[in-house]
């Protein structure tokens, strides 16, 4: 498949368009004015004719779309997972990262903000504070006024002197490789957990962020809105080995194309694979203006990406 969101998205708006058309029928006037001259050549009083024959002025029957089965859910699923990954061959988790603590700490700053802005934080704060020791060390205020541009610093500040001081203390100064060891961390839930785990440690995982939530739900692949009955039910749907490499490219996708507010239906490489086409822009030209990061020629948000990744470099100054 082309990597053109607006090929690819004209197979499916064409679709879309003949479906909507096909429920919209053509209604015959509720009155028809008619005059006539009988016999007597007087002009008759105007009457208002009956409807026309339903057999010849018929309105297009709406009809009800057959609710989708399980088994084809799960086949659409995964053939959208199969075109994402045709879309974002280079999907990556979009912190940088040069070990498993610095994930670590990266995505608990991660929460509420954006992965900019917290790899624009980091390089300072590990240069400060490189190992959980020096971390689990660090004065309070001094720590706060470092990670302060990610936002809510007093509270980050201290779940990441308590996870580095757990890190310390139970395990030895190293990042666990086990979700129950990982999630028993201050500030260290599911989503956090399964994203050091799938991109330190190569174990399968699901991060089901705002991101993927949004549009996992947008897809119909689950009506669930608390986050772990949505991966629990996500999990069923596709292998395990798929778990980390879904997670980046449904994240990738609601980033750059499938935003929450107006989502640029109109260039979705996937636009004939979403019962949801329409909520947003459909016009092709108005929502490629919507696509951001490298789909919309931008930086996009590491500092450092992977040598594959396509887009610009992100830019290292906090503005």
């Amino acid at each position: 498949m082309s990597n053109s969101p607006v090929t690819a998205q004209a197979k499916g708006a064409g679709r879309v368009s003949a479906e909507q058309n096909s429920a919209v029928g053509e209604q015959p006037s509720a009155k028809r004015k008619k005059a006539a001259k009988g016999s007597t050549g007087k002009a008759v009083t105007k009457t208002t004719a009956k409807p026309a024959d339903k057999t010849t002025a018929k309105p297009a029957a709406k009809t009800t779309a057959k609710p989708e089965s399980h088994l084809a859910m799960v086949r659409r699923a995964r053939r959208i997972n199969r075109e994402l990954a045709e879309v974002y061959p280079y999907a990556h988790p979009e912190l940088d990262f040069r070990n498993p603590f610095e994930l670590l700490v990266a995505t608990v700053l991660s929460a509420q903000t954006t992965d900019l802005r917290v790899n624009q934080t980091t390089p300072a704060l590990f240069a400060k504070y490189p190992t959980p020791e020096d971390m689990a060390a660090a004065v309070p205020e001094e720590l706060e006024e470092v990670v302060r541009p990610t936002g809510f610093f007093r509270a980050k500040a201290k779940s990441l002197i308590g996870l580095s001081t757990a890190l310390r203390d139970r395990f030895d100064g190293e990042v666990p490789g086990r979700l129950d060891d990982l999630v028993s961390l201050p500030g260290v839930g599911r989503k956090t957990a399964n994203v050091v785990l799938g991109n330190a440690f190569g174990v399968p995982g699901l991060t089901v962020d705002t991101h993927f939530g949004r549009l996992v739900r947008r897809w119909k692949w689950t009506e669930q809105e608390d986050p772990e009955k949505v991966e629990a039910e996500i999990a069923a749907i596709f292998p395990k080995s798929e778990w980390t490499m879904l997670s980046h490219r449904v994240i990738f996708h609601g980033r750059r194309v499938c935003h929450s507010r107006k989502p640029a239906c109109g260039a979705c490489p996937i636009a004939h694979l979403c019962p949801s086409y329409g909520e947003g822009e459909t016009d092709p030209e108005k929502a490629r203006k919507l696509l951001k990061y490298e789909m919309g020629g931008y930086p996009g948000q590491r500092l450092n990406p992977p040598a594959d990744y396509p887009g610009k470099p992100a830019p290292a100054r906090i503005e």
